[in-house]
């Protein structure tokens, strides 16, 4: 157990784009449907659905052409997503190893993704469900990223004040949501570039960072 008066209460991790690099296989369902409907799908439009909940998302694939329900849509794109993940997990460096650490630490982790539980399930299971003292997904919470809803109900998960925890997200709504909330915030950006900001700590990924580096931004951001 680390003993540390700068120790978070908790990290609240974002899935998609964080943890595991899926993005690229969500765009390959978008593409794959919008097409089959006779559109025409760009990796800008694809960038610009990045950390959207995916009922945004599927509004958005219908103004493309897609004459499916909202529901069909994220079935659709979900099951295509599960099948690619199912195939290859593709883990973001160095992110499994700084859960770990936390671990080790005895410092607690939830999960807060815009997926919904069955895909979700698939990458937790790949991760180590032990590595997360609680997960919840877009299907099991009324507002999505970038409202701050997620992250407050991932603290109230694990029974903490999110104002005492730090949030690890790699895209624009996410971000928004996690800095809404009033955790501690690290952007870890991935396929969409973020700002410099006073509102959250920039990483250019996981690589050559441990808990040391975590527990170094919370210290900081608790003294700012």
């Amino acid at each position: 157990m680390l003993v540390t008066d700068a120790l978070p209460s908790a990290v609240l991790w974002d899935m998609d784009g964080t943890l595991v690099d899926t993005e690229p296989y969500w765009m390959t369902a978008e593409s794959e449907l919008v097409s089959a409907w006779g559109g025409s799908w760009t990796q800008e439009h694809a960038l610009q659905m990045v950390g959207l909940g995916l009922p945004d998302a599927a509004r958005i694939l219908q103004s493309h052409g897609v004459g499916l329900s909202a529901d069909e849509i994220v079935a659709t794109m979900t099951a295509r997503v599960i099948e690619l993940t199912r195939a290859e997990v593709p883990f973001r460096p160095g992110a499994r190893e700084l859960l770990r650490g936390l671990k080790d630490a005895g410092i607690p982790s939830a999960l807060v993704t815009m997926s919904y539980r069955d895909f979700a399930d698939v990458v937790i299971e790949a991760i180590g469900a032990d590595l997360f003292a609680a997960t919840m997904t877009g299907d099991e919470v009324e507002h999505t990223k970038p409202h701050p809803a997620p992250y407050l109900r991932g603290a109230e998960l694990l029974g903490v004040d999110v104002r005492t925890a730090i949030a690890i997200e790699d895209s624009r709504p996410g971000v928004a949501s996690a800095v809404a909330s009033g955790a501690t915030v690290v952007a870890v950006p991935l396929h969409v570039e973020l700002p410099e900001s006073h509102e959250y700590t920039l990483w250019d990924g996981f690589d050559g960072r441990g808990l040391a580096d975590l527990l170094a931004v919370h210290a900081e951001r608790s003294n700012a």
